[in-house]
């Protein structure tokens, strides 16, 4: 049990099924808890520095592991108004989710079930959130969440982006006509080499958007390798900063390696 955290609702956590209905872990669940702890330890500082009323809206929240424990460790007691909103294309997770904040008395917890991108449009989230997260939001959600926290003026974004195929598409489809353009096209020429460099570029150029729209952005490792392999950790936080450069490099990297067609996804105006 000393995995657990102090104040942490042992019945959240077998609710959850991270505790069997006898208080014991297997070693599942505890590599589950560490995850979503490791996660927490990114998220608590920004919590605190936007102030006591917070808006955190969770993508892909699948059971919302996160924003349950988000919620009772550090929202639940504290004063001011706080609010989380999992959004979660599953009904049946949404639904469940909705008995378990009933159950448990969590009132400021929110499901909706909506996709990444309809939920940016939906009237039944507000103008303004402070903190978006996506853990493991696949392929294109994550930059559909990107996208949300853009219109909605995040202060924070925390993504840990998974299986993203988009990029490496493009690149292999056009991967007769770079091997004769630039000899950089030998970075991505065989097939593995083309789905992991589309992989990591893919982040780069997530990275350089959040940039050029005022973010300062660190990338760091989400949890050891044994974990999982999609453990890259993208936390952004809007600091008004210089536009110019991320928007010119932004640009170069996508005519070098021939990938103009992209522009649209990752393009942003200074």
């Amino acid at each position: 049990m000393n995995e657990i955290r102090p104040g942490q609702s042992i019945e959240l956590l077998k609710e959850l099924h991270i505790l069997t209905r006898d208080g014991q872990m297997n070693q599942d669940s505890r590599r589950k808890l560490k995850q979503v702890y490791h996660l927490c330890q990114f998220i608590e500082p920004l919590l605190s520095a936007v102030g006591d009323d917070v808006t955190l809206v969770d993508h892909g929240a699948g059971k919302s592991y996160l924003g349950f424990i988000l919620y009772d460790l550090f929202m639940k007691n504290q004063k001011g108004k706080k609010h989380v909103y999992g959004i979660e294309t599953r009904d049946e997770l949404v639904l469940k989710s909705k008995e378990l904040a009933e159950k448990l008395k969590f009132p400021y917890m929110s499901f909706l079930n909506l996709s990444v991108e309809d939920s940016t449009h939906s009237d039944l989230l507000p103008a303004r959130i402070d903190i978006v997260t996506a853990l493991h939001a696949c392929n294109t959600a994550t930059d559909d969440a990107i996208a949300f926290a853009l219109k909605k003026n995040a202060s924070h974004i925390v993504l840990v982006p998974c299986c993203q195929a988009e990029l490496a598409t493009v690149l292999r489809r056009n991967k007769g006509r770079d091997l004769g353009r630039t000899a950089l096209s030998e970075i991505w020429r065989h097939p593995i080499h083309t789905r992991e460099f589309g992989s990591h570029l893919t982040n780069v150029l997530r990275c350089l958007q959040l940039e050029a729209h005022g973010y300062q952005v660190t990338v760091t490792e989400l949890v050891g390798w044994e974990h999982s392999m999609k453990n890259e950790l993208i936390v952004a936080s809007f600091k008004d900063m210089p536009r110019k450069k991320a928007t010119e490099r932004l640009n170069q990297v996508l005519s070098e390696l021939g990938l103009e067609e992209m522009r649209e996804r990752f393009f942003t105006e200074p």
